[in-house]
Parts: C-alpha cells; structure tokens; sequence
C-alpha cells in the first residue's frame, strides 16, 4: 500500500476533493503547514493521517511527510485540486515494474487552474535541466512518486520551494532512471 504525502497550507476548499479520489489501497497523509482554516480538521474527518510541520515551506511539509511515511512507495502531490489522484497508479506502476526510479507526473495545461507565468516558468525550468542533465523530462510537476529509502538516502536539504527541483538533481545524479 503506497502512502502519498500531501503537503497543505489552506486547501479546506480542495482537500475533500482530493481526499475523496485517493484510490484504494493508498494511505493520505496531510501534512498541515500551518493553515488557519479547516484543513486539518477536514482531512481527519476524511481518514486521513494528519501531521502537522511547524516550520513553513513546501520542502518542509514534504520532508515531514516523508518521515511520516512508513510504505516502500511513496507519492507526492499537491492537494489544491489541481492534479486528479486518481492519475497516481499510473505513476506506481513504472515503480512496481521497475521501469524507473522516480516518475514526475506531467500535466495538461488548463489555463485555469495553471496561469500562464507557472505554465512558462515550468517550461523554461524543464528545458534547463532537460539541458543539463540529458533527462527527457517536459514537467517537474508536483505529483511524483520513488521508494521511500532511496529518497532518504538523496539526504535532500531544501526545505522551500526548491525541494523538487533538488530531489531531480540529486536523483539525476545518483544514476536513478527518472522518467516523466
């Protein structure tokens, strides 16, 4: 049974959504970063493990959660209610296959719920590591997934918004096959 660690700050609009689309098998853990609505209170109501990290930051919550995590596989994902996750099997399945060692999931632009700026910043970012690291990747998008022990054997230190970006790099570099 995966776990998938889903970072939070605010989501009491989205996260029953999100919740609610987990699919089977899986274990939620909601990692409250401080939010001052019903986050928290909404994703226990939901069966979800709930946890919360002081410390503010997307790498923060992440690295949590990660700690938190006790299954051999373990997605991560935004819980705003842009990423469906129901799309996370797909991800699992190349992990399950052993056809990879991280996989990113690549989104489908929607123009509204990714502005145009995130849309061209993403880009510009994915073609710059693209060229740097030989990976074919189109997105460093925030639905992932990779065994628990070797993303703590990467000893990531980003505890921003840089934690994705580093978690590829890292990987990339430690000869993980990291697919999009």
């Amino acid at each position: 049974m995966p776990d998938v660690v889903l970072p939070a700050l605010n989501e009491a609009a989205a996260i029953g959504w999100v919740l609610e689309r987990i699919p089977d098998g899986y274990r939620a853990i909601v990692v409250d970063n401080g939010s001052t609505d019903d986050t928290a209170r909404i994703a226990a109501e939901f069966g979800a493990t709930v946890i919360v990290e002081p410390t503010r930051g997307f790498g923060s919550a992440c690295w949590a959660g990660l700690q938190a995590a006790s299954a051999e596989i373990v997605g991560f994902m935004d819980c705003d209610g842009s990423l469906d996750p129901a799309a996370l099997p797909g991800l699992v399945g190349y992990l399950a296959a052993d056809e990879a060692d991280l996989v990113i999931g690549a989104r489908v632009a929607d123009r509204h719920a990714w502005p145009f700026h995130a849309r061209l910043a993403n880009r510009f970012l994915a073609f710059d590591v693209r060229r740097r690291t030989g990976l074919d990747l189109t997105d460093l998008g925030p639905m992932r997934a990779a065994r628990r022990e070797g993303l703590l054997s990467l000893d990531l230190r980003d505890r921003r918004s840089g934690w994705p970006l580093e978690m590829v790099l890292r990987a990339n570099a430690t000869g993980w096959r990291v697919r999009n």
